[in-house]
Parts: structure tokens; sequence; C-alpha cells
């Protein structure tokens, strides 16, 4: 499906906003990966958090899909195409991330929200962080392969306890194997998780084949997408309901 840039457009815009509050740097950046991933427009066009209340969203760094949901659903009754399902529209969104200093760049930028009960961000490490109850969707993009497997298996059995039934989990990981996509995938990781000031070592990664094994084996049903377009990478997102 062909993105309408106008809409894509507006919502970047609106989303990043809150940004400018947290230093120029901070604005650029949210402008930057909300339209250079392809993530944050897959799951509006394809309606995959629509009608979740309770969202969790793991290693959110600055809260951008926080910030992307909430623009979408004030840009509900605008420009949105007629075609695309309806707009998310959660009654809070909580971020767990390990740094800090992004929890408080998250925090200053979506204050608003925050002080409102739409969103709240905590720092915590996700291997020992509590992930509640009752959420309605867990999203988790790109973070998983930082900790080694026992550790991802671990989170993805306490992902599954939280949902409640009908609950959806939103994971993306890389495809180990898929050759030169997934080796640059890993290279650009590295270099900007170093940016951000993290200390990269080995990388725990998959064949597209055991996520969706281990998924099945927790009693998700799961449904793999490509999520790469436009961008040189091997990523999926799987796309696991209870």
């Amino acid at each position: 499906m062909t993105q309408p840039p106008e809409f894509i457009r507006s919502l970047i815009a609106r989303a990043a906003e809150p940004y400018r509050q947290a230093g120029k740097y901070a604005w650029h950046f949210a402008r930057g990966k909300l339209g250079g991933d392809p993530a944050f427009a897959g799951l509006l066009q394809e309606g995959l958090l629509s009608g979740r209340n309770r969202v969790l969203d793991i290693g959110c760094g600055r809260g951008l899909l926080t910030a992307w949901l909430l623009a979408a659903d004030a840009e509900a009754s605008g420009r949105r195409p007629a075609q695309w399902p309806a707009a998310p529209r959660p009654t809070h969104v909580r971020g767990i991330e390990l740094m800090q200093h992004d929890v408080d760049r998250a925090t200053t930028a979506l204050q608003a929200d925050v002080d409102a009960g739409r969103a709240s961000f905590v720092a915590a490490d996700m291997c020992r962080a509590d992930f509640g109850e009752g959420n309605d969707a867990v999203v988790i993009l790109d973070v998983l392969h930082y900790v080694p497997i026992e550790a991802q298996d671990d989170v993805l059995r306490r992902v599954r306890a939280s949902l409640v039934p009908g609950g959806v989990l939103l994971l993306r990981v890389g495809d180990a194997a898929a050759g030169l996509p997934f080796r640059i995938s890993n290279w650009v990781d590295f270099v900007v998780t170093t940016l951000r000031g993290h200390r990269l070592g080995r990388l725990y990664c998959r064949p597209l084949a055991e996520w969706e094994s281990k998924l099945a084996s927790l009693g998700f049903r799961v449904d793999a997408r490509p999520m790469s377009r436009g961008t040189p990478f091997a990523n999926v997102l799987l796309v696991a309901r209870v």
C-alpha cells in the first residue's frame, strides 16, 4: 500500500513537535526516526494497535511510539486516509527504558500527556522490570537481541502473562538467516547504539523460524510481516496474538 505523503508528513510534524522542549537535537532525532523507520506508518496502516487501550512499550527510548500514537489519535478526524483502519486511541501508554537520560527526554517532551495520565515512562531493565497486568498490547522493537537467549525467553514469558485474553505482542526482530541485510542491520545497530551511550558487546540473534517457534510454544498465534521497507535491513515484525 502506498503511503499518503501529506498525512504521514503531518503526523511526523505533530509527533515530533513536543521534542522541541527537550532540545534541538531531540527534535531532529524524533523527526528523522519517525520519518525513516517504516514501523511507525506500518502500525497505523495495518491497524495493529487499533482498539488497544493499555499499551506497554518495552525499550521505549525517548517515547517516540507514545508520541506517534497520541498524534495519530489527534489527527484521526483530519486527513487520515479513508481506507485505513481506525486510529489507535490508547488510554495509557507506558514506556520502559534502560537509559535514564532517554526517560528524562521522553518525560520532558510529553510532560502534558504524563500529567494527564495518558503516558508514563520509567527507567528499568526489561529483564527485571514489572510489566504489570491487563496490557492490551506490548510493543518491543529491536531490543531483545541485546540480552542472552535465556533472558529473552524470560521476557517473552512475562510479556505473555501480562497480556489480557485477545492481547497482542508486536515484536520486531532481525532475521539471522537473512545474510547480508542482517549483517548490515547489526552494523547500523552497533553504530547508532554506541552514539546513544550504550556499550554493545555480543548480540544474541535468531533465525526467523526460531522466533516463531518460541512464540508458538508460549501460546501465541504468530504472523510474520516484513518491516524493512525503504531500508537495506532484514527486520521482521512478528504479530503474536494471545
